[in-house]
């Protein structure tokens, strides 16, 4: 049986690592049909010559044409990026099309913490998907998000945890507040297997790993050989407060992860509130999840 399945998004970061990963899978009969911008060619250099890759183009502004992009497919898969303009006014009308075209399946752009019980105004990325959330759950179509925390690449890139030079990782409030972290690769994985089950349920939690800033600084000492100590950076009612200081400041509001970003993901991690609850390690897992652990030991070694 064949799946058709329509990618937004297949450009960017994750979205090219989901169409990778969907095409792995060739016993499951997949058909790939991308989803880009008039006028932009990226999308068509991606897909080469793989025969099971369409391409097809339509702008977020023009329902009919959106709606004509998305016909005949089992699923669309959001992995757009960016601020208001893209997860909630451009996921929109990506879902009126869906719904419009009689498409029975549709999976929102989510792939974060948990963002459905953080306190308003504590982070403005998670509350733009709670905000789009909220009109996938009053369409009438059954939608699958991908909750799995924390990009665990993020740990040797932009997130500035573990101080490699100073041999410190930091944290905020407590050292054990239990932390979920899943690299992008095995979310790719989770996602293009959820795309390939119509009997997903409506949110799906995964964690390739889950760990606190202690347990993250007796690794790094293991890996290296030198001792790393848990370093408290104050408690998340401050770094909420600095956060929003930045943010008042800031020139522009356009940019997807701005420092202040950063940190209001730090306090809704170390707070708690966005904690993932009810973690499925098993039912759509890779082989085996790639951990904190072999994520930093590529960085020290």
């Amino acid at each position: 049986m064949t799946t058709t399945i329509l990618l937004a998004g297949a450009t960017g970061d994750l979205g090219g690592r989901i169409a990778r990963e969907l095409l792995r899978h060739e016993t499951d009969d997949v058909r790939l049909r991308v989803l880009t911008r008039p006028g932009s060619a990226v999308a068509t250099t991606l897909s080469g010559d793989d025969d099971r890759v369409e391409v097809t183009r339509a702008s977020y502004a023009d329902l009919t044409a959106l709606t004509e992009a998305v016909r005949g497919v089992d699923v669309v898969v959001s992995a757009v990026s960016g601020v208001r303009p893209v997860i909630v006014d451009a996921q929109r009308a990506l879902l009126e099309a869906t719904v419009a075209a009689g498409v029975p399946r549709f999976m929102p752009s989510d792939y974060s913490a948990d963002y459905r019980s953080i306190p308003p105004g504590s982070n403005r990325n998670f509350e733009l998907r709670r905000e789009f959330a909220a009109a996938v759950d009053a369409a009438p179509i059954r939608a699958t998000s991908v909750l799995n925390g924390m990009f665990t690449d993020l740990l040797t890139g932009d997130a500035p945890m573990v101080l490699f030079d100073r041999k410190r990782v930091l944290f905020w409030s407590s050292a054990d507040q239990v932390l979920d972290f899943t690299t992008k690769d095995d979310v790719a994985h989770v996602v293009a297997r959820v795309a390939l089950d119509p009997e997903a349920p409506r949110v799906v939690e995964v964690a390739g790993d889950r760990v606190t800033a202690r347990e993250v600084a007796r690794t790094m000492s293991e890996l290296t050989g030198q001792e790393f100590r848990p370093q408290w950076a104050g408690t998340t009612g401050t770094l909420s407060a600095m956060a929003a200081v930045m943010r008042r400041a800031a020139k522009s509001g356009d940019e997807t992860f701005p420092a202040w970003q950063g940190m209001q993901y730090f306090v809704n991690m170390f707070s708690g509130d966005a904690q993932l609850r009810h973690v499925d390690g098993s039912r759509y897992a890779p082989e085996r999840w790639t951990t904190v652990r072999d994520v930093l030991a590529t960085r020290v070694g």
